[in-house]
């Protein structure tokens, strides 16, 4: 039995997401889709780069797969997020292994398509494999969809399906607030984290 192990922020989940999870379902026994989360106590972070909280993300991959993948929130970052550096000497980073392995039983990997993300996982022994970066990337869907909360036209439906369309245009009040707002993240050996309790 093969556990892969999908780690992507899926905010949204766009065709591309969609393309590359049904890959993996084809590879793998058990495909294991854990959203990152980011929390600063009871709170989950979000951010101009992160609209959409788990729940809603967690709506989203459930309106297309259902239940033939098993999503988790055990990819979840804990306030202050610079504890998880520097890898390798960081115990926070080593339990958060431990957490995104749990229920994993037999033979396992990781995917990602981001290369220095694949270093990241290779220095935690999660066995990545990179797959090719699709062109559709959730960033520019993102933009596409401020663009059009900002007046301007969009065509931002057509990068998702039609059930995850739906799920965002009940959750606009997100796009909307954050399209006037600065982008709060920073950048950290290849990955984003929300600058609201990086530090605390």
């Amino acid at each position: 039995m093969t556990t892969i192990l999908y780690l992507a922020h899926l905010n949204p989940l766009t065709h591309a997401h969609i393309e590359i999870i049904n890959q993996l379902k084809e590879d793998g026994e058990t495909v294991k889709v854990m959203p990152v989360i980011f929390k600063l106590g009871e709170k989950e972070v979000t951010s101009k780069s992160f609209p959409f909280n788990f729940e809603v993300r967690k709506k989203m991959i459930e309106s297309v797969f259902g239940d033939s993948v098993l999503i988790t929130d055990d990819y979840t970052f804990e306030a202050p997020f610079k504890k998880y550096l520097p890898p390798l000497l960081s115990l926070k980073s080593w339990k958060l292994r431990k957490k995104i392995l749990t229920g994993v039983k037999g033979d396992y990997y990781s995917y990602t398509g981001d290369k220095a993300e694949g270093y990241m996982l290779k220095l935690y022994r999660l066995k990545p494999k990179i797959g090719e970066r699709r062109s559709l990337s959730a960033a520019s869907v993102k933009e596409k969809m401020y663009e059009k909360a900002l007046g301007k036209k969009s065509d931002w439906k057509a990068d998702v399906p039609e059930s995850v369309g739906k799920i965002i245009e009940e959750n606009w009040q997100e796009i909307e607030k954050y399209s006037k707002l600065e982008d709060k993240t920073r950048r950290v050996l290849g990955m984003k984290f929300p600058i609201e309790g990086w530090s605390e």
